[in-house]
Order: structure tokens, then sequence, then C-alpha cells
């Protein structure tokens, strides 16, 4: 099943605002079997977004959208629905039933403008906002499904995970999609590529490998396609089994895993500890240990005989000189730093 995304919103396109939502939407339909081909992001007019719904429904077979359904005048993507699917606006009871009990715990009336929320397009179906007023809504047209959907993610998330979700699963007829990510440092892209070319070449034709580069790492992404989940999970096993033979010193970790986390997890199974003496950095690399384990598992500062950093008369302040530590500073002297208060 291949879907697109419309985002819908000149904030987007200004920048003003960034567009986290079709980067969740794009992970969770992922993780249900829905393949994303395109994120289109189109501005608050009627004529673009009547362009992109006629381009999206050539492309996909879903069609996700989101923005533009709030009660202002400048909110325009459900008048632009009822256009481009010929179809009129309705009094919807229970939408409005909803939205009276959403204003009833809020303490606060239902107005006239807030009442039109509950006028949907004849030809679609209402799905229930939990935590706002627009609901969402979903058509069919031609075996096409167009979802629109609020562009407040507090309120299109549950719509997604509650209804949409589940609703394109069953209609999917069981296809599943199954990633890992493998975490590599130590060698740029273009070397690892090579490195593992071989391995490369020899993946099953259900399973892609995406090379995703970051400062320090680069995570290599394989996705399996199929109809058996299980049988997917155990083929990406074996390929990332095969990875880690073959590059076993730039590999560490896998999926949510970080350098920083996985750091702190080896010090504490070895019962290590750690000292972080920092001048320029202003005690960054002791912030990136995770709370976790800085708090309650690995000390930082192990001993009262802290590292006291000089500072040379000739650098500017924050600069520090190699060699020039020096043990149980005590109290804090004039022309001198160190990164943490000493007890």
């Amino acid at each position: 099943m291949k879907a697109e995304i419309i985002s819908i919103g000149d904030e987007l396109l200004i920048g003003q605002v960034v567009n986290m939502n079709a980067a969740w939407m794009g992970q969770e339909l992922s993780l249900a079997g829905v393949t994303v081909h395109q994120v289109t992001v189109i501005s608050d007019q009627r004529e673009h977004i009547l362009a992109a719904l006629t381009e999206a429904e050539q492309r996909a077979d879903v069609i996700l959208i989101t923005g533009g359904l709030g009660p202002t005048r400048d909110d325009i993507t459900k008048n632009t629905l009822c256009e481009y699917f010929n179809t009129n606006l309705v009094f919807d009871p229970e939408t409005y039933t909803n939205l009276q009990t959403l204003f009833k715990l809020r303490g606060y009336p239902v107005t006239d403008l807030n009442r039109l929320q509950a006028e949907i397009p004849e030809s679609c179906k209402a799905i229930e906002n939990l935590n706002g007023t627009a609901p969402g809504m979903w058509f069919e047209k031609e075996g096409k499904i167009f979802v629109s959907m609020p562009g407040v993610p507090f309120e299109m998330k549950p719509m997604m995970t509650s209804f949409v979700i589940p609703e394109l699963i069953r209609l999917s007829e069981g296809k599943a999609i199954v990633h890992k990510t493998i975490l590599t440092q130590g060698v740029g892209e273009s070397f690892l590529a090579v490195t593992i070319a071989d391995w490369e070449n020899h993946l099953p034709e259900n399973i892609r490998l995406a090379y995703l580069p970051q400062p320090g790492a680069v995570r290599l992404r394989l996705s399996a396609y199929g109809d058996d989940k299980q049988q997917l999970i155990t083929q990406i096993e074996n390929e990332t089994n095969t990875l880690n033979r073959l590059i076993p010193e730039l590999i560490y970790g896998y999926d949510e895993d970080t350098l920083e986390s996985i750091i702190g997890r080896l010090l504490t199974e070895g019962k290590k500890t750690l000292v972080t003496a920092e001048s320029c950095t202003g005690g960054y690399l002791a912030h990136r240990i995770p709370d976790h384990y800085r708090s309650r598992k690995l000390s930082l500062f192990p001993r009262r005989d802290h590292f006291l950093l000089q500072r040379s008369e000739n650098e500017p302040t924050g600069s520090v000189r190699p060699g020039s530590c020096l043990p149980r500073c005590g109290k804090r002297a004039r022309g001198y730093r160190h990164g943490r208060r000493c007890p």
C-alpha cells in the first residue's frame, strides 16, 4: 500500500513551523506496513490543494492530509475537499455532541463559530477528535483513500493511532514491513559503502538498505517487505548478524541506541567510573551521559581530589593548556577554572 502525505499551511513553507507531523506519520505508517512515497507541503490556497489532491491520487493508494481544518476564514481545507469530492457540508449531530462534551469539560460554551466544526462533507466518514474541535474525515474515491486531519499534533496523533492506522492495516491484507537500524562509527559513508559492498549486493530482493549519515556516525537502515512478519524479522536478524561479523569494530549499537548511553551502560556493567575535566566544552561532555547513568549508577566525580584546570595568563579565559591539571584543588583559586564546583 502506497501513501502520500500532504501537509497544508503557509507556516510550514516559511519555516515558522517545522513539519514534524510528516516525520512522525511516516514512521508510524512504515511500522504498519504502509510505504510513504512522497510528502508534499503546500500553502493554504484552494488551487494548490486541488492540484495536490489530483496529483497524489495518481501516485498513491492512501492520501493523508493535515492542516487547514480550523473554524477561521483562513482554514479552507474542508470547503476545498467538498469541491474536490463534489459534495456539500452537512451538520453531523454526533460530531456536535462530541464538541459539546469537550467544551463542557473545559468550562466554555459552544459558540456559533465552533458549531461550524460539526459541519462535515456529506460523502465522508467523521473521525472523532479526542483533543480538539475539528473532526477528521475519511473519504473513498475509486479505490483510493483520502484522510484529512487537523495539523495540531496532539489532535492528529490520536486519530492516526486509534483509527486511521488500524483501518489501513485491516485494508492492507496483512502486508508487513520490518526495519532494523545498525549504528556505525569510525568511517565515513563512502568508505563504509565500499567495505560492505559485497554484503549489500547479496541482500535478498525484498530487503532494502539505506545509508543515513550524520556527524560522527553512519546509520544503516534495513527494511524488509513481505507477507509474513516473523519471517521478515528472521531475515533482518540474519543479515544483521552477517554484517556484524563483517565489520564488528565499526558497529556500536542498534535502533534507538546512542553512543553516550552505550558508554554509560558499559561503564556501569564494568563497575568503572568516569571523571570529566572540561573547559571550552562547558560541561557538555558530562551532560551527554544520560541522566539514568549519571545520577544513579555512574559517578562522574568519584574522588574528592578533583582536577583543577589551570588557565594560562597569555590565553583567553576558558582555554586550557595541556598538562595544566592540578590534583587536590581544595578551594577555588584565582586564575584557575574548573568545570564543576568542588565539594
